[in-house]
């Protein structure tokens, strides 16, 4: 007779493991939330039902089934296993195997050291008449923990930014905030006031309660300040 895990405590362990993995790596770890589960379990049930063995299996993407089990999501990744052995598993190994399997594939293990994951579920399913097992495991940061900065410009001009990659304007006398769901950077490019002024391109971090305050110097330059205090 082949052996049986204690999948609850598999699923479990996984977790656990994955998180010394994380502590390893000087990241924060990821807690168990009822959503993340229930969408882990229902595609671990489906997944060991089919021939198919994919991300996409029953034509949804990842975050489309996070969704539909009731999570908001910022951000969201899912690893994918199976393991078959006709001798059976027993259960810390079951998951030890797992974990392992996910840290020496460079996909998995990105998704493991996902460094703004605040959350995950995780779930096992036997596939019927067999001696394997389908694991699915997600992690996501709600949308609840956005990361929220703001920049306001009094500087007389217009100025010229992109964050997290995007091109944009700011007008005189105009405030924009920004929601993300990972902290980025911010890069000004700061036109020259004074005759002899160059321009600058300044790059800040985009932390999440920062207020970036563009002003007009003494010289004529603009300058940027940062603080946590918006204006009234």
């Amino acid at each position: 007779m082949p052996i049986l895990p204690d999948i609850p405590k598999a699923e479990a362990a996984i977790i656990e493991l994955s998180n010394v993995f994380r502590a390893s790596s000087k990241l924060a770890v990821v807690k168990s939330e009822p959503a993340l589960t229930r969408a882990a379990r229902d595609y671990a049930k489906f997944l060991a039902t089919t021939t198919i063995f994919s991300h996409e299996a029953d034509g949804r993407r990842p975050i489309d089934r996070i969704k539909a089990a009731g999570y908001q999501p910022c951000s969201t990744a899912e690893n994918l296993a199976w393991m078959s052995d006709g001798r059976g598993f027993e259960t810390r190994d079951l998951a030890m195997r797992m974990v392992e399997g996910w840290k020496k594939s460079p996909p998995h293990r990105k998704n493991l050291e996902l460094p703004f994951v605040t959350e995950t579920g995780v779930a096992i399913a036997k596939v019927r008449g067999e001696d394997k097992y389908i694991s699915v495991q997600l992690f996501g940061r709600p949308a609840a923990l956005q990361y929220a900065f703001q920049i306001e410009n009094t500087g007389g001009t217009a100025v010229d930014y992109s964050a997290f990659g995007k091109d944009m304007r700011i007008e005189n006398n105009t405030i924009i905030r920004h929601t993300a769901c990972e902290p980025g950077e911010v890069t000004f490019q700061l036109k020259p006031g004074g005759l002899l002024s160059k321009a600058a391109i300044v790059r800040q971090e985009a932390r999440d309660g920062h207020v970036y305050k563009l002003t007009r110097g003494k010289s004529g330059d603009i300058a940027v300040e940062v603080s946590t205090t918006p204006s009234k």
